[in-house]
């Protein structure tokens, strides 16, 4: 799915000696992008700048000489959806507003998510209420959804469980991880006997 523009926004900074030659900037390294930060200092000094080199590479680092920049990472964005929404910060809240309004399928996302989210509170009906989640999964224009949606189905019988019942295996899980790391930890060092003591006192 192509980045919506709505996603796209243009930061805001102080202004800055370079401001003025922001546009000749940006029209020099998208002619040249191997172009020395030392090269284009030279020919801004020509058309007036009165600053230092170490400005021009903090401008450039920082990305103001592009016109418009992403409001948020496609990593931070995914986080931000998956965070229960008690959880954010005012300042996150607004950012997830504007990335869940930016375009329909961003806004469909969101709310296939949050509706996913519920079901993992484990509760009764939980397992008819997946069925109809799967089937507004496999409608949205959201192919990797889709994919998730068929994986549910390949072991329907783990899932519905999870979700209706109050059981988990967490417990067992811990000390599988702990028992792992245990033996990564003594690997090459010790025979059965002390890795079994150490597992036992642990």
């Amino acid at each position: 799915m192509p980045e919506p523009s709505g996603l796209r926004i243009a930061p805001a900074y102080r202004p800055s000696l370079l401001d003025p030659y922001r546009e000749h900037l940006h029209r020099r390294r998208n002619e040249q992008p191997g172009v020395p930060v030392l090269h284009l200092f030279h020919e801004i000094k020509e058309l007036g700048y009165t600053g230092s080199l170490n400005n021009l590479h903090k401008y450039l680092n920082q990305g103001r000489a592009e016109r418009d920049r992403p409001v948020t990472t496609p990593r931070r964005a995914a986080r931000l959806l998956l965070t229960a929404p008690q959880n954010l910060r005012p300042k996150q809240t607004s950012l997830l507003e504007k990335i869940t309004s930016a375009c329909p399928e961003m806004t469909e996302l969101s709310d296939l998510v949050r509706d996913f989210a519920t079901l993992l509170a484990p509760a009764e009906g939980n397992d008819r209420t997946l069925t109809k989640w799967i089937s507004a999964a496999r409608a949205a224009a959201l192919p990797h959804l889709h994919s998730f949606a068929n994986g549910i189905e390949l072991d329907r019988a783990a899932v519905n469980a999870g979700f209706t019942l109050p059981y988990h295996n967490g417990r067992t899980e811990g000390v599988n991880t702990r028992t792992k790391r245990i033996m990564r930890q003594m690997h090459g060092r010790a025979g059965f006997d002390l890795l079994r003591h150490r597992i036992l006192l642990h």
